[in-house]
């Protein structure tokens, strides 16, 4: 009962980190960076605690779930976060004096950890079946290592192997449950974002189809009425006014537009178009426009970059982001325009040297309502990842502040 009592405290242990993280942690920290060190933080306790209240076989053995917090930890923070949780690990073990034990527990560290960072970025990108297995196999070694250098180092004894041999097929199946849950997890928030975000985008939808062209026929209206009252004989005050308002009036009917976008379905009317091809009409159309901010659009297109998308709407995309890039350059600089095939995807990249972003501002980019720019809407950028996600792509943003921003949009390639 005492062994049945400390097996079912690990398992508590392990379990509390996990739901800490998901509900105190992912909900209120924005930051990627604070997101990790939390988590990290939290495998730390866990593996000081596991390590605190062993399970105890007889007189000598003491076994844990220490592998656990520190394989969790590293595949999902990666390089700095497993180097702090092995560290707390041996300096832990050091408390109980140097022996054989101490010395088994860097050797195994030692000879998993490469391991680990190895198969760490596959991890990340595996969908869900492929993280069980890695997971799994990873602990698998882990323990079967151990079993090896603990008896090579203290001799064997079938006593021994048999409770090690116990031990890693309880670890093996404990991470193979663990890592379902935590996956498990993980896809019921987003999926909750995607819902959240999927109800604003249903109320713009219906807000958009009952009132955009009732309020666009008015606007035209007065827009003309404006135009009539620019005599040229008018004080140049007043003319200033009137062009002002003229100005707000097209900056509101450009607003109204976005909208439409979502009030009313697009005809699926896609075909085989040149990736390539309609990169460069996007930087040619907004050429023009970035010489104002100072900002000179290099290209670098390759040949074969095929797509099945609908052009109109990859240029609007491009258009878009080419727009914003020039505009986030104060102090001009270069944009760089590039379009590859590669690995089955058309990759567009589209890099400034502008004022970057934080990490909590990529986070929400593409969300409704949510812009950079004093007087933006928003509604530009999250009509191109609507776009981008429509021809079954994805935007991938990196960015740092004053480092300029990167947009890479990845798309499936068509042969030719």
């Amino acid at each position: 009962m005492s062994i049945l009592k400390d097996f079912l405290l690990q398992l508590a242990i392990m379990v509390i980190p996990i739901f800490s993280y998901f509900t105190l942690v992912i909900e209120k920290v924005e930051s990627e960076k604070r997101r990790t060190l939390f988590m990290t933080l939290l495998w730390g306790v866990s593996i000081l605690l596991c390590m605190a209240f062993p399970i105890s076989f007889g007189d000598h053995a003491r076994l844990d779930l220490r592998i656990l917090p520190l394989l969790f930890g590293s595949l999902y923070g990666g390089f700095w976060p497993s180097i702090f949780l092995s560290a707390f690990i041996i300096l832990y073990r050091l408390t109980s004096g140097i022996s054989a034990g101490l010395y088994s527990t860097v050797l195994v560290l030692v000879l998993t950890l490469p391991i680990i960072w190895y198969y760490q970025k596959t991890f990340l990108k595996a969908a869900r079946a492929k993280k069980v297995f890695i997971s799994s196999s990873l602990s698998f070694y882990y323990c079967l290592l151990g079993l090896i250098i603990v008896g090579l180092l203290s001799g064997f004894s079938a006593e021994n192997i048999k409770i090690q041999l116990i031990f890693l097929l309880f670890v093996t199946a404990v991470a193979f449950c663990f890592i379902m849950l935590v996956e498990k997890i993980r896809e019921n928030h987003q999926l909750r974002k995607e819902m959240q975000n999927a109800e604003k985008l249903r109320v713009i939808s219906e807000l958009a189809s009952v009132f955009a062209h009732e309020i666009r026929n008015p606007m035209q209206v007065t827009r003309g009425f404006l135009q009539l009252l620019n005599d040229p004989d008018l004080p140049d005050d007043k003319k200033k006014y009137v062009q002002i308002s003229i100005e707000e009036l097209d900056r509101a009917n450009e607003i109204i537009h976005d909208f439409l976008l979502f009030g009313k379905p697009s005809a699926d009317n896609r075909q085989r178009v040149d990736a390539g091809l309609q990169l460069k009409r996007a930087v040619n159309i907004i050429q023009n426009y970035s010489f104002s901010f100072n900002a000179e659009i290099k290209m670098s297109i390759e040949d074969n970059c095929w797509i099945h998308a609908n052009s109109q709407q990859l240029n609007q995309s491009l258009i878009n982001i080419l727009k914003n890039a020039a505009e986030s350059m104060e102090n001009g600089g270069t944009v760089s325009a590039g379009c590859t095939a590669e690995n089955g995807y058309v990759r567009i990249t589209i890099k400034d040297q502008g004022i970057g972003m934080t990490e909590s501002q990529m986070a929400r980019l593409g969300s409704p309502f949510y812009s950079l720019k004093e007087s933006g809407t928003g509604l530009g950028m999250m009509v191109s990842y609507q776009i981008i996600r429509s021809f079954g792509g994805s935007i991938e943003v990196n960015s740092a502040m004053g480092a300029g921003t990167e947009f890479i949009i990845l798309l499936p390639h068509m042969d030719q």
